[in-house]
């Protein structure tokens, strides 16, 4: 039987692509420095943030991920720990945001095709929807044509030449971020056709598909530059048509496949906070042998949330995560040495 779409996320969703066409409308005086053109890229943002928000808020109502994200504002706004607390979450946002240090850990090829990714298309999001957006918007200065002059929300923000290398990096940076996901695309397919552990667990859906789609968007990208500087724009058109419609569907893919995990990661610094608080408080005692094994607080939230799934993990002797993992392979044993005759614990 299929679901009904959930309501409360509905919500919430239709809120998020509300506030979103107001940004946009006021944002671009009223509409006034929409480009026209890109209209289709507009609409596709639009469905996109209701996407996102929509299974972002589905996400978080799963009793794991709703217990986090609770116990982690809670860990985080109290009073006496808030300054701390505000000068550790920059450290994270350093080392998982910028610096994405857990993926080095793993293997540099994969942290090096993971970095030029993920900032090539940051910086590439942050060009490209004030653009869409009509939030930025360039125009030849009055006085000189070969002046651009640069306005941010309708406020002018600078100007610079035409032909200055301000204005070259300017009009070509997203070609830059092209080539830098292209250069992090290789160095992922050369680890994806090598790496004999991911190629066991590797799906096309969710490890090429991705890749793909990125790759099609840098191609055409820079086949619209190629076209305008040494192609006389010649095929400039078609090439525009097919780059929006590759464009257009990973914006609609994004709520629904691995690029989701992108917006998921920033909450994840949370748990961060649940175990640094975790580890300076109360540790729970196993009931077989006596030793710490968690913090109380991880035992008593995780029979909460095992309960909330309707997991009865009661045993005669108590529950079964009041248990160290070292003593559950135990119990595991002895209670299939029983069953096949010999002598058990429970």
């Amino acid at each position: 039987m299929t679901e009904s779409l959930d309501r409360r996320a509905v919500g919430w969703g239709l809120a998020a692509a509300g506030l979103l066409v107001l940004g946009i409308y006021f944002g671009s005086g009223e509409l006034k420095y929409l480009d026209r053109a890109l209209i289709s890229y507009t609409s596709a943002c639009v469905f996109a943030i209701f996407g996102i928000v929509y299974r972002y808020n589905v996400w978080l109502q799963k009793p794991p991920t709703a217990l986090y994200w609770r116990r982690g504002w809670e860990l985080f706004l109290r009073p006496a720990h808030l300054p701390r607390n505000i000068v550790w979450l920059v450290v994270l946002i350093w080392r998982n945001v910028v610096l994405q240090t857990f993926i080095m850990m793993r293997s540099h090829l994969r942290w090096g095709a993971h970095l030029l990714i993920s900032w090539g298309c940051i910086t590439a999001a942050a060009v490209t929807f004030p653009l869409v957006f009509g939030w930025v918007h360039f125009e030849p200065a009055p006085q000189d044509p070969m002046v651009y002059e640069a306005f941010v929300f309708g406020i002018k923000a600078g100007a610079f030449p035409h032909e200055s290398p301000v204005g070259w990096i300017t009009f070509h940076i997203l070609d830059f971020c092209a080539v830098a996901i292209l250069i992090g695309i290789a160095f992922a397919f050369r680890r994806r056709m090598r790496d004999r552990g991911a190629m066991a667990v590797q799906q096309f859906s969710m490890d090429f598909l991705p890749l793909v789609m990125l790759v099609s968007i840098c191609v055409t990208g820079l086949m619209l530059t190629v076209s305008s500087l040494w192609m006389h724009g010649q095929s400039y058109d078609f090439i525009a048509l097919v780059h929006a419609y590759v464009v257009i569907v990973t914006l609609l893919y994004l709520p629904f496949g691995k690029f989701f995990h992108i917006f998921q990661r920033p909450a994840q610094m949370g748990v961060q906070f649940y175990k640094m608080e975790g580890a300076v408080t109360e540790q729970a005692l196993c009931r077989r042998c006596g030793e710490s094994y968690a913090s109380l607080m991880q035992v008593q939230d995780l029979k909460t949330v095992l309960d909330r799934l309707g997991l009865d993990q009661q045993m005669p002797v108590g529950h079964f995560q009041e248990v160290c993992p070292a003593c559950r392979r135990r119990l595991l044993a002895l209670n299939q040495l029983e069953a096949i005759g010999g002598p058990g614990f429970l």
